[in-house]
């Protein structure tokens, strides 16, 4: 391998998002999260059901049944999102991602997005964007840099 064909930082970073998400269990969209910093991962999540809990695949899914919207009533769900576990992960391992970097690939929702403006992620690259405004507005409002990348 040339010295050349080695991945940028932050492409090599999404290519191990793009990767934690194939572990997801939800059945409407696999999403991945890993949360660095200094150039180091400290944890990483991806969407489905809480620990110990049936998954979609087992049970059916809430939000198809009920037809619901992506992007609407979150909370009708059995699943909690990439960026929730990656930041539950942290906290459960006393891992602090203050200053840390994230990078997801999809534009975080509007809970995820509180969520980490209060943990202390400065910077957010993603992959995909989300049906969600309101989270765009915060981002920019909390003054978090936020860099779509491309797919390799």
């Amino acid at each position: 391998m040339h010295i050349d064909d080695r991945p940028s930082w932050d492409q090599y970073f999404m290519d191990i998002t793009v990767l934690v998400a194939k572990r997801s269990t939800c059945l409407r969209r696999a999403v991945g999260a890993v949360i660095v910093k200094d150039k180091r991962i400290l944890s990483t999540g991806y969407n489905g059901a809480p620990s110990g809990i049936r998954h979609c695949g087992e049970v059916g899914c809430l939000r198809e049944t009920m037809k619901i919207k992506s992007g609407e009533r979150h909370e009708l769900c059995r699943g909690i999102h990439a960026e929730q576990n990656a930041i539950i992960q942290a906290a459960y391992h006393g891992v602090s991602i203050k200053d840390a970097s994230l990078y997801c690939t999809n534009l975080p929702c509007i809970i995820c997005t509180k969520m980490i403006i209060n943990a202390g992620i400065k910077k957010i690259y993603y992959l995909e964007g989300y049906a969600d405004a309101l989270s765009k507005d915060m981002l920019m409002e909390a003054g978090i840099e936020v860099i779509q990348l491309k797919t390799s």
